[in-house]
């Protein structure tokens, strides 16, 4: 799936997207917040606070405990204030 990152989000792992293949025991959005947060020192970073972080899959903003099978896309991002 590809996984796509804005703002800081994106400025700590240094990319604006990916292509992974998380194992079959991610099923969640939290999960792969999880999972991705294990792949080195600016994921870890990026995601030290998950609870603060949006999702959205598909262009649609989700929850923590939506299932992500079937996502063609997910992107990740900072809370955003209106103005």
């Amino acid at each position: 799936m590809k996984v796509v990152y804005f703002a800081w989000v994106r400025e700590r792992i240094g990319k604006a997207e990916e292509t992974v293949e998380p194992p079959a025991a991610v099923r969640t959005v939290g999960d792969l917040i999880g999972w991705l947060s294990t792949r080195g020192d600016e994921y870890a970073y990026a995601f030290e606070t998950p609870k603060v972080i949006r999702a959205a899959i598909d262009h649609t903003h989700v929850r923590p405990d939506t299932v992500i099978a079937g996502a063609r896309e997910i992107a990740f991002f900072p809370p955003m204030t209106g103005g």
